[in-house]
């Protein structure tokens, strides 16, 4: 019977793949058989025993493990005492020699944690290209820049794709650069001396990592220090929020009244179980929505950085939720983020309509800046500005024939100045060219 969601509503079948019991379960043992070639290696037990327990990782069921765990309440011994039944018991004596618990589970974690950061960088390059594609193919089209809700000068849609890619890229930076201290694993012992490897510790480590092809933490305890995991969690958390925050905009921008943008809505999609008429952004919201999950992972997973003295159980039941829920969220998010932004609809009449919409009041910078640049003080322009533009406000004049009309403006400008001044198309500044700088840099990365 499926409870959770992510087992029947949320996630892809890639990413659920990492967290499996199955696959959980075959990184553990993968460790187990790299522990033993690096001890064979080095003469700490006999090479037919290693190859033999790598052997029979293969023939280890889950069924079996689970029922040996339900009688000796040991999740990892029971993997350890599955391990031993397969492959007889000259080398089942030599399985997990010298190791403990968490250097077989955390260095497991490393190995899921390394699939899953790769299936997670694959979908942001995607995503990365999408919004460099639509702030490329919307780099002209001029569209009314908002502060506080409050329609401002023009901006264009190009320019905000662009922002929100760049903001993308540095995500995909972050995730390179946290790789080296996430991805690792530990062959330290009960409180990380390596005691029960004797002499060969250090070694002993550096041949099971690379056996595995995962780095190697310098210096642990019983567990791999929670702080690499918490920043890995911290980069999905910051990672959703960027999601989150363009999908904001698109439910904002796609409200009846604004209507400039909207989610693509099959033919035979439904919006309202009530209202036959609907086109709910429904794809956003669920974005918004299942990013608040993703953040509320950043907190557990920092406390799972505070045990006691060398390691206590409080984090192993805390991650059992964490890392398959953010991974499987944070991939679903990227993915959903990447159908949306690719399928926007764009209503150019409507994003005109917008620009329009104060009767030119919007282009007062515009007016400010160039009656200072004819000698008009910057305060003394700002006033002269604003009261025409309150004028135009509450008289419902356009914003140009109020100007015409002033004749402190009229001495500097001229009709044909003041038309050219209130048009947006003619106040972009350097937007076109800052999307085309940002394109060119981030696709020749």
């Amino acid at each position: 019977m499926a409870i959770h969601p992510i087992e029947y509503r949320y996630g892809t079948e890639e990413m659920k793949l990492v967290w499996s019991e199955a696959n959980r379960l075959g990184k553990i043992m993968s460790v187990e058989a790299a522990l033993a070639k690096a001890e064979a290696d080095i003469g700490l037990i006999p090479r037919v025993a290693a190859d033999m327990i790598e052997a029979s990782i293969d023939m280890v069921e889950t069924g079996r493990v689970n029922e040996i765990e339900d009688e000796i309440h040991h999740d990892m011994m029971a993997v350890v005492i599955a391990i031993s039944e397969k492959c007889g018991e000259d080398a089942g004596k030599w399985v997990h020699f010298g190791a403990t618990s968490n250097d077989m589970l955390d260095t497991a974690t490393g190995l899921q944690l390394k699939e899953a950061v790769k299936i997670l960088e694959n979908k942001m390059q995607r995503l990365l290209e999408v919004l460099l594609l639509q702030a490329d193919e919307h780099k002209y089209l001029v569209c009314a820049g908002r502060t506080h809700g409050q329609i401002g000068v023009p901006t264009t849609y190009g320019l905000r794709f662009a922002i929100w890619a760049s903001e993308v890229s540095r995500h995909i930076e972050r995730l390179e650069q946290l790789k080296p201290r996430l991805l690792v694993g530990q062959m330290t012992g009960a409180v990380g001396t390596q005691a029960a490897f004797g002499k060969d510790g250090i070694e002993v480590q550096k041949r099971v990592m690379e056996y595995l092809d995962i780095g190697s933490v310098d210096v642990s305890n019983q567990i791999i220090q929670r702080d690499r995991h918490a920043e890995f969690v911290m980069w999905m958390g910051n990672t959703v929020t960027t999601m989150d925050k363009i999908c904001i905009e698109i439910r904002s921008l796609q409200r009846s009244e604004i209507a400039e943008v909207e989610e693509s809505f099959r033919k035979k999609q439904v919006g309202s179980s009530t209202m036959p008429h609907k086109r709910n952004p429904i794809k956003s919201e669920q974005i918004c929505g299942l990013a608040r999950i993703v953040r509320a992972m950043v907190e557990p997973e920092l406390l799972n950085n505070t045990l006691w003295d060398e390691r206590d159980l409080t984090n192993s039941s805390c991650e059992r939720i964490v890392f398959p829920e953010a991974c499987v969220l944070t991939d679903h998010i990227i993915k959903l983020s990447i159908g949306v932004i690719e399928n926007l609809r764009f209503y150019p009449d409507n994003i005109r309509r917008n620009l329009d919409l104060l009767r030119g009041l919007n282009m007062g910078e515009a007016v400010m800046i160039e009656l200072a640049m004819r000698g008009v003080g910057r305060q003394e322009a700002h006033e002269l500005v604003r009261s025409s533009a309150m004028e135009s406000h509450e008289s419902g004049k356009h914003f140009k024939d109020v100007l015409l009309a002033n004749p402190d403006v009229a001495n500097y400008l001229s009709e044909e100045d003041i038309t050219s001044l209130v048009d947006p198309d003619k106040y972009i500044g350097t937007a076109v060219e800052q999307v085309e700088m940002l394109v060119e840099k981030l696709r020749a990365k």
